[in-house]
């Protein structure tokens, strides 16, 4: 079995849509990507014909609870969570950071410190400021190599202290691209007694996640970011959750994990969060190798997302590997990451650049004009594009290629890019 990307693409309704005539090419995917039909038709059905709140003793209410749980079933086994009572759901990855971070930061004192990264997303960073500010908390900024474009773990060594609580730290960077250690740092926060608070938000779309392997104590991802719907996903691990005090309100349950879920839930977006992991699934099972190191340990839809997953990753690879032999070789074009072509295995294909004299905005206009769909800014990695000099010079392009996307699209914005870079 192998890859077949023609199979892929017609999934996506997307993929075949026309602008005046003039065919999409979606590199915008770390933002968000495009869902498969089996998503879109998943969320139709829910709103259709199962459309309530839950706990009743109606038809719809009954199909409304067997929905929420088979996202919490999905989800479980997209992380390898050891229960589905550890999967807690809300609007994206920063209304869920923002919320519990009140709950944890119940857990801390004045003069108690938070090491953040230089390389997350600010929903990774500013959250844990604002609480810091709140609480007389100290924060702790882990730097990035800007030669390397990753983290020396021997920096964070140093950064840890008696009165580090708490460590965050993204899976991968919506910026840079970089893979980091996550597994490494967890297990360095476990030794000196801290949680570890992940951001899997760029990692969950190209790598299998296991929070078991890993050792975090919260991992949290946007579905959106990985073929679904508009949707945030926490893992917590069970004794951390049952220690943190819930914000909500009285007659909210007042058990994990709902007692994390304010207000009514959207369960159209539950629907097509179950949808989105069996797509995953179905791409493990009809085009994935089995992997005989873990096959006794994750069987079923677990085994078959993780043949997913390292089936789409080996396909990534390639396409930002040509990605990035083909910015380089534009004249004046600066890659803002890992550029080797032995070091593809520890970035994601998200890949930004600068140029030395065109503006990033600028160039995402001239591609939006062939209809070529791309990013520029800072993308929200505030403190990234501020360590990379670049905050001030209007960030990045970002160029962003998933599962779906070829290298014949690749091939077609290389081909118009130095026209616009010369305008």
């Amino acid at each position: 079995m192998s890859f077949d990307l023609e199979v892929v693409r017609a999934q996506f309704p997307a993929l075949s849509l026309t602008d005046s005539g003039t065919r999409r090419i979606y590199f915008d995917n770390p933002a968000g990507t495009q869902v498969p039909t089996v998503v879109a038709e998943a969320m139709t059905d829910c709103l259709l014909s199962k459309n309530s709140n839950l706990g009743g003793y109606f038809t719809t209410a009954k199909a409304a609870d067997v929905i929420v749980q088979s996202a919490r079933d999905a989800m479980a086994d997209f992380l390898n969570a050891p229960s589905s009572d550890e999967i807690v759901f809300g609007q994206n990855m920063t209304t869920i950071t923002l919320h519990l971070s009140r709950s944890i930061g119940r857990l801390l004192s004045p003069g108690d410190e938070i090491i953040l990264s230089r390389m997350d997303h600010d929903a990774n960073v500013w959250p844990w400021v604002l609480l810091a500010r709140d609480l007389q908390l100290e924060i702790r900024w882990l730097p990035f190599n800007r030669e390397t474009f990753e983290f020396d773990l021997d920096v964070l060594d140093d950064l840890i202290s008696e009165r580090t609580r708490l460590i965050c730290v993204g899976g991968a960077s919506n910026l840079t691209g970089t893979i980091n250690n996550v597994r490494a740092i967890c297990a360095k926060a476990r030794a000196a007694g801290a949680m570890s608070f992940i951001d899997g938000v760029q990692s969950a779309p190209h790598i299998a996640t296991d929070v078991v392997d890993i050792g975090c104590d919260f991992f949290v991802c946007s579905s959106y970011k990985f073929f679904g719907p508009h949707q945030g996903i926490l893992w917590g691990r069970r004794e951390r959750l049952e220690k943190l005090e819930p914000y909500k309100v009285r007659p909210a349950s007042a058990s994990i994990p709902g007692c994390f879920e304010t207000g009514t839930q959207s369960h159209e977006g539950f629907a097509g969060i179950a949808a989105t992991v069996n797509y995953f699934a179905s791409i493990g099972a009809s085009m994935g190798q089995p992997d005989t190191a873990v096959a006794s340990t994750l069987s079923g839809r677990r085994g078959e997302i993780r043949n997913a997953m390292k089936l789409l990753f080996a396909y990534e690879e390639h396409l930002a590997r040509h990605l990035i032999d083909g910015l380089t070789s534009i004249n004046g074009v600066t890659v803002q990451g890992i550029t080797s072509a032995d070091a593809m295995c520890r970035r994601v294909p998200t890949v930004s650049f600068t140029h030395r004299s065109a503006a990033p905005a600028a160039v995402a206009k001239g591609l939006a004009r062939e209809n070529i769909f791309v990013w520029s800014g800072d993308n929200y990695a505030v403190e990234a594009a501020k360590a990379l000099g670049v905050a001030d010079t209007g960030g990045v392009v970002r160029v962003g290629p998933v599962h779906y996307n070829s290298i014949a699209e690749i091939d077609e914005m290389l081909e118009v890019l130095p026209g616009i870079l010369a305008a």
